[in-house]
């Protein structure tokens, strides 16, 4: 009852109690499902970003609108990063040809390549701080990857589907080569393929205040 009304998991409000032999798996590691992303609540993706302590990665084509819904972000990363949270933002090179093939099934208002070039108008303010790394990836993505610590939201694409109306999984890791630790290593192998936003000389040590 108490995990309910705090919309948290058993294992999470109570770490040190013995789970059953049942209760491990990989369906042990799914928090919640949701159908659509936009029903995830603004407050939730907070309490996410600001309960993380050692890395914050995220992993999409535009990070578009992360910055809509929260315009204390970018200040939170910051003081993150000065912290000692490792920070990755991940977003599309916007003239990739997986930005143009997504932007041809999406039809949005706004296109992809806008979004992105937004993004990167936010990125700027990141320019100096040691901690935050910046980089543009041209992989077909799957899925989009939002991870704090050992708790990480998956957005799976759609054909012709929005992000907002794809469907989001809330996972929290609790055992090996598990569905969190899957997610992890794509995130990796990823990464591995990007580049640097900025240059080495042009990120300085992280300034307090």
């Amino acid at each position: 009852m108490v995990a309910t009304l705090l919309d948290e998991s058993e294992t999470w409000l109570w770490p040190d109690a013995q789970p059953t032999s049942s209760e491990l798996g990989p369906k042990s590691e799914i928090v919640a499902a949701y159908a659509y992303r936009s029903e995830l609540s603004p407050r939730r993706w907070w309490e996410l970003f600001d309960r993380a302590a050692e890395r914050i990665d995220l992993l999409g084509y535009t990070l578009y609108f992360l910055w809509e819904q929260h315009p204390r972000l970018p200040a939170l990363l910051v003081d993150k990063a000065g912290e000692g949270c490792a920070v990755r933002l991940i977003i599309a090179d916007p003239d990739c040809q997986h930005v143009r093939m997504r932007d041809a099934e999406e039809q949005a208002a706004i296109t992809l390549g806008a979004r992105v070039q937004t993004t990167m108008r936010y990125l700027e303010r990141f320019r100096a701080c040691e901690g935050i790394e910046l980089r543009t990836q041209t992989a077909a993505l799957y899925n989009s990857i939002f991870r704090f610590d050992d708790e990480m939201l998956v957005t799976p694409h759609l054909y012709g589907t929005l992000g907002y109306s794809a469907p989001l999984l809330h996972l929290r890791r609790r055992m090996p080569d598990g569905l969190f630790d899957r997610f992890a290593e794509h995130l990796d192998a990823v990464v591995a393929t990007t580049t640097p936003v900025f240059t080495a000389e042009e990120v300085q040590p992280h300034a307090a205040g």
